[in-house]
């Protein structure tokens, strides 16, 4: 099984397997994923809303509120919103392109650690002739749940919960690990990152790791 970025770009790492078992859904701590803007309501006195917030309207954790402030305090571009929409389709897209071997996406979307560590796991994979053939069924709940500003740099933390259906096929196609009927349930935090004031809105995925 395997490990995903926001609206624009983002990057994510992947994990390694021995022998015959299903490949980690998401990548190892020392593997190397990144974020986009939020705001925090009118006036900045009520919790984040917009797209991709849960039933309670929230797309964050209670314990992110004080780091979302301070991002709102240095970029007031940022929705939490539209941050977590990108964030969703960010980890679909990371995630099929490891999945297809797709190197030009996965270097579209990941800063350097988090691109070699994919690199090298495709082609790991490719060398023992080995392809995945997983599907993504859904990601049932997504939301931020720290935020970090530093000097010139934010990062901010998302926890995906998602069903993946994960299979490893042979160089002759035969099925070596997974299941074609069961998905699997994941728990993963991925965290963003984005220089301050640069010019360019992407995130990148800095980290990716199993919760």
């Amino acid at each position: 099984m395997i490990a995903a970025f926001l609206g624009m770009r983002l990057y994510s790492v992947l994990g390694k397997r021995t022998g015959h078992e299903q490949e980690p859904v998401l990548p190892r701590r020392d593997d190397r994923a990144a974020p986009s803007p939020v705001r925090l309501g009118d006036g900045d006195t009520g919790p984040a809303t917009g797209a991709g917030a849960d039933v309670a309207g929230l797309v964050y954790e209670p314990a992110a509120e004080a780091g979302l402030r301070q991002l709102l305090a240095t970029d007031r571009n940022f929705d939490a919103g539209r941050f977590m929409e990108g964030a969703e389709a960010a980890y679909r897209m990371i995630l099929e392109a490891y999945w297809k071997g797709d190197r030009d996406t996965l270097r579209d979307l990941c800063d350097d650690d988090s691109y070699t560590a994919f690199a090298d796991a495709v082609a790991a994979r490719e060398e023992r002739g080995e392809t995945l053939d997983n599907r993504l069924i859904g990601i049932d709940s997504a939301k931020i749940t720290a935020v970090d500003v530093g000097r010139d740099e934010a990062r901010v933390t998302v926890r995906y919960r998602a069903d993946i259906s994960a299979v490893t096929r042979d160089a002759e196609g035969r099925m070596i690990a997974g299941s074609m009927s069961d998905a699997a349930q994941t728990d993963d935090m991925w965290t963003f990152r984005r220089k301050i004031a640069s010019n360019d809105p992407n995130w990148l995925l800095d980290e990716a790791e199993s919760a």
